[in-house]
């Protein structure tokens, strides 16, 4: 009797073995196969936002291309117009109050000696650049020009 006992016991163990490693083994393939499944979703989530974020990148190189157009068409636009002597005048006037409404806008305490200090500061600023275009024949000397922008180092800061 007790041999049966101890060979019923010994099959209880191999039989409890077994369930508990068939346990592990379904939850360790089921495991594995979420895990894969939650890989693939990161994978084409990831996907998805790089195409956006190119796309965007496309978007906005565009964007900041037409920008850059419509600035040196207007600039040019107003170089042309300038040029004619009664017309330039009223033009230059015309092209300067509009860059001060717009200065204004967002500076609705400002007044027009802010507006040009703001404007000299940013002038003196670019001023090499704008001779290096110039042809040299109508070109004036930098310093000819600084010294006739007015002193705002006070006035502005």
């Amino acid at each position: 009797m007790e041999y049966r006992a101890t060979v019923i016991m010994r099959i209880c163990a191999y039989f409890r073995t077994t369930a508990f490693l068939l346990v592990m083994c379904v939850s360790l393939a089921t495991t594995a196969v979420s895990l894969g499944v939650w890989a693939v979703t990161l994978t084409a989530q990831v996907t998805t936002m790089t195409a956006s974020a190119a796309a965007a990148a496309i978007a906005n190189r565009k964007a900041i291309a037409a920008a850059v157009l419509r600035t040196k068409a207007k600039a040019r636009l107003r170089r042309a117009l300038v040029v004619v002597p009664v017309a330039g005048i009223a033009a230059a006037v015309a092209f300067e109050r509009q860059d001060f409404l717009e200065w204004k806008e967002h500076n609705p305490d400002g007044d027009l000696e802010t507006y040009g200090c703001e404007v000299s500061v940013v002038s003196a600023e670019v001023v090499d650049d704008v001779l290096r275009d110039l042809p040299e024949q109508v070109r004036p000397s930098r310093d000819w020009l600084l010294s006739r922008m007015p002193d705002c180092e006070e006035s502005v800061g």
